[in-house]
């Protein structure tokens, strides 16, 4: 702010670092508007094409003109029915479309405005860490205290929260969870949820399990939902988005599903907010979820053939890479030698030198600093040139 200006920011405002994507994203859009061939693995953006089942759907309620005024806040009644439906399909869970579903602005949005709804000054919520960062500035922005907790292995994890709900007063409020996890990977079974479900009786705190990705999985590995958990209902919600799995990534559209308590809190706050999703987008939404399993199915495949390819290509130099088994992101490790550089300015290098955009994984807390998150939005041809490229300019572990 100028001198003597009359703008003065709210205290939360002082609370939120600089977005440090924003930082790499501004040195790929320069370099790109210099002509220079950025290859763009550092943002989750789909660059297949959504279903064409879904898009010819669009096309033709588009032009209908009662669907071009404000849509139902909550969602359509048949795409609530439809989630419902999807739910009890996939995973043998039974929800109330009218009480325990909501149409989001994807997920994001909808995460945000739930912790407006259940967190306040003096509330705690605990996140696992390395996290992406509106898991913990949602909390953060609502007036919270975020928390971290290392996302270790699940027993150990979970004794972990066990043990923070035993020694912090007052006890937390809630707990974020996300799996397949961004930026890790990480994946997750089912005995983890029922053990969070137990701690979440014993300790009375809510639970949101941020799903997105829980569509994208390997090697022959299933994705439970957290709803699964005989009493998950009872303790917590569980978010999902249109924009990995049916790559409607700037549609924005999303869904909450769970506890009634939570789901009509959300739509409490959002009617303040917004008048919901675009019904042409959610008619839309509807094709994606009768029909669409298959193009979900096929471009998981991709996500794994990419995956394999970059991996493998990454570990050629030396990188300590791991396969995940869900997402759309490697994490991986910077070499030894470059270490001291941080992953910020190592992220900026290989802009500049290499032609690659990754996030640095300072960007999702302290404990991704040393880590590169890559994510498999190029095809396998670009993958490779992108390698190809880090490898001439110097960047491989020796």
């Amino acid at each position: 702010m100028s001198e003597g200006s009359v703008v003065q920011f709210a205290q939360r405002m002082s609370l939120l670092p600089p977005y440090l994507f924003g930082t790499i994203n501004k040195l790929r859009m320069e370099k790109r508007a210099q002509g220079e061939d950025i290859i763009d693995l550092g943002m989750g953006n789909p660059t297949d094409p959504t279903p064409q089942a879904v898009t010819e759907k669009l096309c033709e309620v588009v032009k209908d003109p009662r669907n071009h005024r404000y849509p139902v806040a909550s969602g359509l009644a048949n795409l609530r029915r439809e989630i419902a439906r999807a739910y009890e399909r996939d995973y043998g869970v039974h929800l109330d479309h009218e009480s325990e579903v909501i149409g989001t602005i994807g997920s994001k949005e909808g995460i945000s405005h739930m912790c407006l709804a259940l967190v306040g000054p003096g509330d705690t919520v605990l996140v696992p860490t390395p996290a992406f960062p509106i898991h913990i500035y949602a909390t953060i922005i609502a007036g919270g205290n975020a928390i971290g907790i290392p996302l270790t292995e699940d027993g150990e994890f979970a004794a972990n929260i066990d043990s923070m709900c035993r020694s912090l007063y007052p006890k937390p409020k809630l707990l974020v969870l996300n799996f397949p996890h961004n930026p890790t990977g990480k994946v997750t079974t089912l005995e983890l949820y029922r053990e969070i479900v137990r701690l979440a009786r014993q300790h009375r705190f809510m639970v949101i399990h941020d799903g997105a990705y829980s569509r994208i999985t390997f090697d022959g590995y299933r994705a439970p939902s957290f709803l699964e958990a005989d009493g998950a209902l009872e303790v917590g919600v569980e978010f999902g988005s249109f924009s990995k799995s049916y790559n409607m990534a700037g549609w924005r559209i999303g869904y909450c599903v769970g506890n009634r308590q939570m789901v009509q809190a959300l739509g409490r706050i959002k009617g303040y907010y917004d008048y919901g999703i675009f019904s042409a987008v959610q008619i839309a939404g509807i094709v994606a979820l009768r029909h669409c399993s298959e193009d979900v199915m096929h471009q998981a495949r991709i996500y794994e053939k990419r995956r394999d390819v970059l991996c493998d290509a990454l570990k050629r130099l030396g990188w300590q890479v791991g396969k995940p088994r869900g997402g759309m992101f490697i994490w991986a490790r910077m070499p030894d030698r470059f270490q001291e550089m941080g992953s910020l300015q190592f992220a900026m290098e290989l802009i500049e030198k290499a032609g690659v955009a990754v996030a640095p994984g300072i960007g999702f807390g302290q404990e991704g600093e040393g880590f590169l998150r890559l994510a498999l939005v190029e095809n396998e041809h670009r993958l490779r040139q992108a390698v190809r490229q880090i490898k001439k300019a110097g960047f491989q572990s020796c």
